[in-house]
């Protein structure tokens, strides 16, 4: 099955508790203090259901989101329904192309460590680079690899409902050490409020784990100039502690 084929529908419900505008902001902060010049167009690879989206544009910029999944960015357009200048698109983080030229190019809430293989990385980064002008800022996060294999991952269970339905989402993770990969297993059972019926989607996902190291050469190789590597939850220094992490380059 394609990864978010059927999950898409799901999506927005399970992640309801996630603070899109905080996270918008904050990247707002980061990209201000790098900007060379003022950032107006800002590109974003795997851009989900949009919401992020929705928050730059409030925030003043103009938008375009690409996501792999058909059923993702039609919800993102439905999220998106009425907002000029802010539009989405299906595509591949390794292999769109575009002749538009951005201000900055941000991936979020993990989008890069779905790159499982070092060709896969290096040419989601040569997306970002292509469709940057000179100087512009790439912004995206990972799994931090020091904070995962302190704090492993380990079998999670959420529940969300809403008046339709109530879902139950278990993640079960198995880990790869000579990969650097997290295969993780989602079983989501969705119980249909009006008629009791339950539903069962099954997903995998392989996330990957980065080291600052890598990711600095993975970045040379692509045309880019590591600038910040941060905590994503403090914005500090990356530590043992830190499970995911924001990394700002500018396209030299």
């Amino acid at each position: 099955m394609e990864t978010f084929q059927d999950y898409a529908y799901y999506y927005n419900l399970i992640y309801s508790d996630k603070d899109y505008a905080k996270e918008a902001e904050t990247v707002r902060r980061i990209i201000g203090r790098h900007q060379a010049a003022p950032v107006k167009k800002v590109l974003d690879i795997g851009c989900g259901t949009g919401k992020h989206d929705v928050c730059l544009h409030k925030l003043g910029y103009q938008v375009k989101g690409i996501d792999l999944s058909t059923q993702m960015v039609e919800i993102a357009r439905q999220n998106a329904e009425g907002i000029d200048g802010l539009e989405f698109e299906v595509g591949n983080a390794q292999e769109y192309k575009t002749d538009i030229k951005y201000d900055a190019v941000l991936s979020l809430f993990h989008v890069m460590s779905y790159q499982n293989d070092n060709e896969q990385i290096l040419a989601a980064f040569q997306t970002a680079h292509d469709a940057l002008v000179g100087g512009g800022i790439f912004l995206f996060d990972t799994w931090y690899g020091p904070g995962v294999l302190t704090d492993r991952p380990a079998v999670r269970v959420k529940r969300v409902e809403d008046d339709r339905v109530s879902v139950v989402r278990y993640a079960s993770p198995v880990m790869e050490p000579n990969r650097n990969i997290v295969n993780v297993n989602y079983d989501i059972l969705v119980i249909d409020k009006t008629d009791r019926t339950v539903r069962e989607i099954k997903e995998e996902h392989r996330m990957r784990y980065f080291f600052l190291p890598e990711i600095t050469f993975f970045l040379q190789c692509s045309g880019f100039e590591l600038l910040e590597c941060l905590d994503e939850c403090t914005l500090g220094e990356t530590g043992f502690e830190s499970w995911t992490s924001y990394f700002v380059a500018r396209r030299k």
